[in-house]
């Protein structure tokens, strides 16, 4: 009687064991048809499947990215640079009253405080995955450019994270401008 009874027992084990595994299988593989997961990388390489004329026009487009993304570093530098200068002007006058060096400093202040959050969120935005960025804060909110043909379904949420772990705004505050 108890060499039936461990047979049935081990049997039943298998089986419930084989079913398991099954029921694994099956769930396993349902998710990967075609679901997308919040966070799931992929790799793809453009250019392998593409033809020569799209390649060229893949390159071209990237090109006046590049151009147009030098262009407004450019614009914001000089723009910067120029409140710095006057500041400077402020501070090297003789006859200049003690509201106007204040004013001039927190001028200033504001300015490198701006500097250093906009190199840290396009730092990340660029370590994130994206091939350029520009990031503008003004008292409206927060913008960041970026490429036009990297925007997909995620990369809303990486901007945004970016954004907000490095300048305190609210998320409907952050304008996410493809270029």
């Amino acid at each position: 009687m108890k060499f039936q009874k461990k047979h049935v027992i081990a049997a039943a084990l298998t089986l419930a064991l084989g079913a398991a595994v099954y029921v694994n299988w099956q769930f396993t593989s349902n998710n990967s048809t075609g679901v997308k997961e919040l966070g799931a990388a992929s790799y793809v390489n453009a250019t392998a499947c593409a033809t020569a004329d799209e390649a060229k026009q893949t390159s071209a487009v990237s090109k006046e990215q590049q151009s147009y993304f030098a262009a407004e570093r450019t614009k914001r530098q000089s723009t910067q640079d120029k409140v710095l200068d006057e500041a400077k002007e402020i501070f090297d006058l003789d006859g200049a009253d003690e509201s106007e060096i204040s004013e001039a400093q927190k001028n200033v202040e504001k300015i490198i405080k701006s500097f250093t959050v906009q190199d840290g969120i396009e730092s990340i935005i660029k370590a994130k995955g994206f091939s350029d960025c520009i990031c503008i804060i003004s008292d409206e909110g927060v913008s960041v450019i970026v490429p036009e043909n990297e925007l997909n379904d995620s990369s809303a949420l990486v901007i945004d994270d970016a954004v907000v772990s490095h300048y305190d705004v609210a998320l409907d505050k952050i304008s996410i401008v493809g270029a």
